[in-house]
């Protein structure tokens, strides 16, 4: 039997994006991106490693597109 599926939506995949990537997404450099963070205005970083730190690439994605829609 075949499965249905919604196809309101493409599926999200959640990716690792590291801070370069981050920042080019959003345009906003390393102490900006940390003080939102810090202030609970941006999604929070994932321990990867002892000096490495990545963020889930649906949360940022979805914090551009709420940042996008107060503007409207």
């Amino acid at each position: 039997m075949p499965s249905q599926t919604t196809a309101t939506a493409a599926p999200t995949e959640h990716r690792i994006l590291r801070r370069a990537e981050v920042e080019a997404k959003t345009g906003f450099k390393r102490a900006h991106i940390y003080s939102l963070m810090k202030e609970g205005k941006f999604p929070k970083a994932l321990r990867l490693g002892v000096r490495a730190v990545g963020w889930d690439s649906v949360e940022i994605e979805r914090w551009i597109a709420d940042r996008l829609k107060e503007r409207a």
